[in-house]
């Protein structure tokens, strides 16, 4: 498959160890992976902070030429990252390949931004300017669902703005982000960026680091506030975006046929394993019926399989522990409600848990009140929408939720008050490059993506002067 290295400083090197990395779809070793130790962690770091002086000076012209060349390289290898994620993931090649090509498409949108001045007053006495700095070195810690496309949430506004950076990717998903490093090598100046392997024991060596700045978390609800923690003693800047359980409100007004291919798509996208996926239903009684009868027929029609095969359209859960939780919550669905498409989980090789739809069920089971992650989609009736609105809402996660209706103006009404950082009416889960994305509650702080993403990796300051 490839000798893998880690990026310091411009140079590849060999990990203080190696371990194997598994493909979710056969459970056999994909590759042996390199991992850091603490002493390569510092040096990646003390190597981003030697760059950082040289790299924040450059004119952003240059740097935007950087990152050009970076999404150029990326773009050109999109078919070997694609097949390198989808062995090390399990998602489809179609997607994995799109993926790769997210993260060129990523880092071009942050590679065009600017920086400009803000001129506040320009008056006789005083002239007053905002400036965006660059904050030094950039931690940037990636989760396994998607290790390249979240790659690109951070790593086009971390250098744009000026700072260096020290990647780290899950460490069952490290190979596809090493080979980027890889690729990066000969288009970034040394110690610009780092990637870095571990065994899952550097995260709070990174969130403590006195030498970086700031830490960009994509991951868990429970690690992130790990992240929060460590980070803590040093003050250091954070962006978390952690789990969710998004719901949709789903009106009595909708076709059921034209609604649910949506509501599939997003629910089982790479394989249910989507931070923003429609992960429960509530739905009025007058569709209740037919809306499930709707989705189980599609899921039933769900081709799934390992990720190579070209019919497949779900591939596997990623990794063990994720498909023993997710395998756990659907036994106890099976008890608290009731099964009407899906519900095979397979007995190896693989982790495989069939698309699955879970009606007559309420908020008390494990499927309900906790992000699943996975292919496990339950549908909850409801008769009253401020009643339904008050449900969704109890939860302690707010990363997004969606309405569905033909009534526009009654959808944007229920929308103001739905507690997620992003809502979506008659669609769930839509990203852009452009449009700032970030989490209520416990599902993170501060925001990625757009302009007010991109100014998460700067400092604010004020320059004030007398005339």
């Amino acid at each position: 498959m490839g000798d893998f290295r880690l990026l310091i400083g411009g140079g590849l090197e060999a990990g203080a160890r190696s371990t194997d990395v598994i493909d979710p779809a056969t459970e056999e070793a994909v590759a042996s992976c390199p991992r850091a130790s603490e002493e390569q962690l510092d040096r990646a770091v003390a190597a981003a902070r030697e760059a950082f002086p040289d790299w924040s000076r450059r004119p952003i012209a240059e740097r935007r030429a950087v990152l050009e060349r970076v999404a150029a390289v990326v773009s050109e290898h999109a078919a070997e990252l694609g097949r390198l994620l989808t062995r090390e993931q399990g998602k489809p090649l179609r997607d994995a390949i799109g993926e790769a090509h997210g993260l060129a498409a990523f880092t071009r949108h942050f590679a065009a931004e600017e920086l400009p001045v803000e001129v506040l007053d320009d008056g006789e006495k005083r002239r007053v300017e905002v400036h965006h700095r660059p904050l030094g070195v950039v931690a940037a810690i990636v989760p396994w669902n998607f290790p390249l496309v979240l790659l690109g949430f951070k790593l086009g506004p971390a250098l744009i703005a000026g700072n260096t950076l020290v990647v780290k990717p899950a460490p069952t998903t490290p190979l596809s982000t090493l080979r980027v490093g890889e690729l990066l090598r000969d288009v970034v100046p040394p110690g610009v960026v780092n990637v870095l392997a571990d065994d899952g024991d550097l995260g709070p060596r990174i969130s403590a680091h006195p030498d970086i700045q700031k830490v960009s978390f994509t991951g868990s609800t429970e690690t992130g506030s790990k992240v929060m923690a460590g980070a803590a003693g040093s003050l250091k800047r954070l962006t978390l975006e952690l789990g969710g359980n998004d719901a949709g409100l789903v009106l009595g007004d909708v076709d059921p046929k034209q609604v649910a291919p949506k509501i599939l798509e997003s629910a089982f996208r790479n394989c249910g394993q989507v931070c923003i996926a429609l992960k429960r239903v509530y739905a009025h009684e007058d569709v209740y019926d037919e809306l499930c009868e709707e989705l189980a027929a599609g899921a039933k029609a769900l081709r799934q399989g390992a990720g190579l095969d070209e019919d497949t359209q779900i591939g596997p859960l990623q990794n063990r522990r994720q498909f023993e939780k997710v395998k756990a919550m659907l036994e106890e669905a099976r008890k608290r409600g009731k099964v009407i498409a899906g519900g095979s989980v397979s007995d190896g090789p693989g982790y495989f848990i069939e698309p699955t739809v879970v009606r007559d069920i309420d908020e008390t089971a494990r499927v309900v009140g906790e992000e699943q992650f996975g292919p496990l989609l339950p549908v909850l009736r409801f008769a009253d929408a401020e009643e339904a609105l008050e449900r969704i809402n109890r939860c302690d996660q707010g990363l997004g939720g969606s309405v569905w209706s033909r009534d526009e103006a009654k959808a944007l009404e229920l929308a103001s008050r739905l507690e997620a950082g992003t809502v979506w009416i008659n669609q769930h889960a839509a990203l852009d490059p452009g449009i700032p994305f970030g989490g209520a509650k416990q599902s993170g702080m501060g925001v990625e993506l757009g302009r007010r993403g991109l100014e998460e990796f700067t400092q604010l300051q004020v320059v004030n002067l007398a005339r």
